[in-house]
């Protein structure tokens, strides 16, 4: 028997519970794993929507993106949008969900440290 028929779930590292993020910020880390496409590790969802799935504000969850993103855990990027009008706009942040190779106590390398190379292809 499959114990997850539909795969409808996502992984987590268990190193994130070490580097001293408090419960909100692993919830928006949480969300973007969630969203990030597996090859590309990528996803670009808005401030409002993130705000929305881990139930705190688009000023609060800005935040705890720059928090993350200071952290190393994700690198943001702008992107544009081109409307029909011919008008270029401001879109949502691209996120980048980087690897985890140390951890904050003793800069040893974690046990992760080899898949996360492989997946950023190190």
């Amino acid at each position: 028997m499959n114990q997850f028929p539909n795969k409808n779930y996502f992984t987590m590292p268990n190193e994130i519970f070490s580097l001293g993020l408090d419960a909100s910020e692993i919830a928006v880390y949480a969300y973007l794993r969630c969203l990030e496409s597996r090859s590309t590790y990528q996803c670009w969802p808005s401030y409002t929507t993130i705000g929305n799935a881990v139930g705190r504000a688009k000023n609060t969850v800005m935040r705890y993106v720059d928090a993350l993103a200071e952290k190393g855990l994700v690198s943001t990027e702008p992107t544009s949008v081109l409307m029909r009008s011919g008008i270029k706009k401001n879109g949502n942040l691209r996120y980048t969900i980087r690897p985890i190779f140390f951890l904050p106590t003793g800069g040893r390398k974690c046990k992760m440290a080899a898949f996360w190379g492989r997946r950023a292809g190190l």
